[in-house]
């Protein structure tokens, strides 16, 4: 792990760290979290809050009439729950006198590179001024095109946007294992880099009752973030004393090693595949040298088809002539100038190297 002073650090708390086993809120829990990071802003750490919880904070005193739409029953949970939600961590860091804002955002927040920056300008700020954002999801407007797949995507989003060096996802087990979590005999993965195998096949899928995503979408997230040179720490919530661990790198965890950060431009189009507006499928030849050591921007000769109407500036897709991902960018122009330009040389790359964002693994 990195040396945390001066660093910023997102971390994410998950609805489970902060309920207990009957559904009802873990004061307790969150109390002793806002305690350690607390700590770690002594330390020198700047801390960015992603956290759930707040349909689990409404489902406590929330009676539905019969027949209510379980859509409009998740919004109204939300809406209910997020104010005793910021409302308890206001006063847990007040006690600590230590400011906090609220952030509301859905995915469409981060649709295009100026909505972004704006987020951007906006963390950074309140960063600067040592009031640490406490970010959720706004539940009660998202629709299911426009959700995250859970907190976790968030909190990948943010951590890349803020140029984290590290992030640190607090779920209620250890990590990820060789086995279930609550077999004794399971071996926990305590290191992973770009060239560690597949762990696909040693994680369950299964969800928690109050978040949406499981063990697999934190490994997802935590390798492209660790992809786009950010450290990610999988780590009990539950577990006493975990931040200060974290900071004193005696954590038991997952901890996924970072490769080279990535530009910020290259961090955002990472996870902007959700707003592609066109495809290019490229050739073999094209594939291989975007994927050599060079330094390679996609050029209109390497383009068999373009597909979409897309316009200059917006995201679109490369695709393999077999049909894999391969990756995103920015594109250069429009299509109708990008039909007009396939297989022809001496050309204005269609996706200049600076805003080109490759898998880490096909698709």
């Amino acid at each position: 792990m990195v040396q945390q002073k001066g660093k910023t650090v997102v971390i994410k708390i998950g609805s489970n760290v902060l309920t207990q086993a009957d559904g009802s809120p873990d004061k307790s829990r969150m109390e002793a979290l806002v305690h350690q990071m607390v700590y770690l802003r002594e330390q020198g750490v700047k801390i960015v809050l992603i956290s759930s919880g707040a349909v689990a904070f409404g489902r406590k005193s929330t009676v539905f009439e019969e027949k209510t739409d379980p859509v409009v029953q998740k919004q109204i949970l939300a809406a209910i729950g997020q104010i005793e939600l910021i409302n308890s961590y206001k006063s847990l860091f007040g006690n600590r006198q230590t400011p906090i804002a609220q952030i509301m955002v859905t995915k469409s927040d981060f649709r295009d590179r100026k909505h972004y920056l704006n987020m951007k300008n906006c963390l950074e700020g309140l960063v600067k001024n040592n009031i640490i954002p406490v970010i959720n999801e706004n539940d009660t407007v998202a629709v299911t095109e426009l959700m995250f797949t859970d907190n976790d995507e968030l909190a990948g989003l943010v951590a890349a946007m803020m140029d984290a060096q590290e992030m640190i996802i607090l779920s209620n087990v250890d990590g990820i294992f060789k086995g279930h979590p609550n077999d004794p005999d399971s071996e926990l993965i305590e290191h992973v880099d770009a060239k560690s195998p597949s762990m696909n096949s040693y994680i369950s899928s299964s969800k928690s009752s109050f978040g949406r995503g499981g063990m697999l979408t934190k490994m997802n997230m935590a390798k492209k973030s660790a992809d786009l040179g950010i450290g990610v720490i999988i780590a009990n919530g539950k577990r006493e004393n975990v931040l200060v661990d974290y900071y004193q790198k005696t954590l038991r965890c997952t901890y996924f090693e970072p490769s080279k950060a990535k530009l910020n431009p290259k961090k955002w189009i990472a996870h902007s595949d959700h707003y592609s507006k066109g495809e290019l499928i490229i050739s073999s030849g094209a594939e291989s040298a975007l994927k050599s050591s060079k330094i390679t921007s996609l050029l209109p000769i390497g383009v068999l088809k373009v597909k979409g109407d897309f316009i200059k500036g917006e995201i679109i897709r490369i695709i393999s002539e077999d049909g894999r991902k391969i990756g995103l960018g920015k594109a250069a122009y429009g299509a109708k100038v990008a039909i007009e330009k396939i297989g022809i040389s001496n050309q204005k790359p269609i996706i200049h190297y600076d805003y080109l964002y490759l898998h880490h693994n096909n698709q």
